[in-house]
């Protein structure tokens, strides 16, 4: 990968392989380096993240020259380019008869990860020269490592589908204070320990044209950053006169310790029911019905930091669709 807009090269050789043991096991394994430049726009100052979007990474005068690892060495960050090393392994196995199971275990260590400054205080600017890049930058540079395992199970016979998914992530992130020389671990936004989905069908009538499906989704809590307290926030506008014994300032608020807590688990039960017509060979009619939150729970949505004001998700909601196919 060549990145030109910042003359940067960066070499990343990947291999991949499969084994067949026996005609009923397989062993299969990928490993590789890899870069981007893209960072992601959320902010983790919201309770729950609305907004999922990216940018482009900046420009080098923008992040400081030097970060620590998470054991605290130092390195200079020589780009924005953002480097990762993946490993990943697992197994095939087809089980009985209708059965085949999925195992794979994977570790991704972040060299360089490019975030928003959280502690900065000054302007970038001349006059603040003096002023150490870890309060004065945009950007910083952080590591991070995701460690997991994903189970996958599918069963097929006939006119029945089952598959079901178990995913288990460790997610951390390191940031590093040159000035204090200190190290601080935090789970990112995403870090989310355990995921389930469970999803089936089942078509019948003589020309297979009905069918009933079914989705059932557990996600363990997100962590999120809470408030440790409330302030008057003053803009003096640059006056030296401003009388703020009297003013009445917006309401600012002071964050606790990132990520330190987490949010409420996530599950939800969605079921449908299609049918198919073909009219002709050209066209074909499909009409479903079904409903997401079969069973009405309260997912959380947003919280507004200052009203302490909950909104969940979608409630029970069913639907109907009508869909021609030429």
């Amino acid at each position: 990968m060549y990145y030109a807009s910042l003359n940067v090269f960066s070499p990343e050789p990947r291999l991949s392989f499969k084994a067949n043991f026996t005609p009923k096991i397989r062993f299969k394994g990928a490993a590789g380096l890899y870069s981007q430049t893209l960072m992601s726009a959320s902010s983790d100052r919201d309770v729950v993240n609305l907004f999922y979007g990216f940018i482009n990474a900046p420009e080098n005068d923008q992040m400081p020259a030097e970060y620590l690892d998470k054991n605290g060495k130092k390195f200079k960050a020589n780009s924005s380019v953002q480097r990762a090393q993946h490993l990943v392994i697992g197994f095939e196995l087809d089980i009985l008869k209708y059965f085949e199971l999925n195992i794979e275990a994977y570790q991704k260590n972040f060299k360089q990860i490019i975030n928003t400054n959280r502690d900065k205080l000054f302007d970038d600017i001349p006059v603040n020269a003096d002023k150490p890049d870890a309060i004065k930058k945009d950007f910083v540079v952080e590591e991070g490592r995701g460690r997991g395992l994903d189970v996958v199970l599918k069963f097929e016979y006939k006119r029945f589908y089952f598959w079901a998914v178990y995913s288990l992530t460790y997610n951390d992130r390191w940031l590093g204070n040159t000035i204090t020389g200190k190290v601080a671990n935090y789970p990112p936004t995403f870090d989310r320990r355990h995921n389930i989905n469970l999803v089936s069908s089942y078509t019948f009538g003589k020309k297979r044209n009905w069918e009933i499906n079914a989705r059932w989704n557990y996600g363990s809590p997100f962590p999120t950053t809470p408030t440790q307290g409330y302030y008057p926030q003053l803009n003096f506008n640059g006056s030296l006169t401003y009388d703020y014994t009297t003013a009445n300032g917006q309401v600012g608020y002071l964050p606790g310790e990132i990520n330190s807590v987490r949010l409420p688990d996530f599950h939800r039960l969605d079921i449908g029911i299609k049918f198919r017509y073909n009219w002709s060979k050209r066209l074909v009619m499909e009409i479903s019905a079904g409903a997401s939150n079969v069973y009405n729970r309260k997912n959380i949505f947003y919280v507004n930091r200052f009203t302490f004001q909950r909104i969940d998700q979608l409630p029970f909601l069913p639907n109907l669709n009508l869909s021609l196919h030429f």
